[in-house]
């Protein structure tokens, strides 16, 4: 799952579900707070983001249920996997944050986990939707219809 950006960030995890069950408003990069063998598991890319989200409890931003493997080579005692992080964010970007997070249907979601080029863990968090059943649908159905529309477009350029 780890790929270079021309951003130069090191993608760790991605979160590819969020994007089919959620529709995304608006993302946040926020730092994260880890102990030494979390970061090397993380480099090595064992992390999973699936059931993951983000909460505020007294002013601070958390990030629960995002599963990071223990370090197999760690000399001392890893931490549980499934701990609660906390998430490094400007405080006035938790004060937008609460305001948003109180309007029904809305959720913060991680995207995705990656380094950037100083070697910081960074998560990307999203504002999110929850989508209805019929806009599942409806977003595969526009997919198929795209892959269908390129696959004739390229075999029209090898015809032609």
């Amino acid at each position: 799952m780890s790929g270079k950006q021309a951003t130069g960030q090191k993608v760790v995890s991605k979160n590819k579900k969020a994007f089919h069950d959620y529709h995304i408003d608006q993302t946040f990069e926020a730092g994260i707070v880890l102990n030494g063998p979390e970061v090397k598991s993380l480099r090595a890319g064992k992390a999973n983001l699936r059931d993951g989200y983000a909460q505020i409890k007294d002013g601070e931003l958390f990030l629960y249920n995002v599963h990071i493997s223990p370090y197999s080579f760690a000399t001392h005692i890893s931490p549980d996997p499934l701990r609660v992080r906390k998430l490094l964010l400007h405080r006035r970007e938790i004060r937008k944050l609460i305001g948003k997070l109180h309007e029904k249907g809305i959720a913060l979601i991680p995207l995705k986990i990656y380094f950037i080029a100083s070697g910081k863990a960074k998560v990307e968090l999203a504002l999110a939707r929850g989508k209805k059943l019929y806009d599942k649908r409806a977003s595969l159905k526009e997919k198929e219809s795209n892959r269908d529309i390129e696959r004739t477009m390229r075999r029209n350029d090898k015809d032609s």
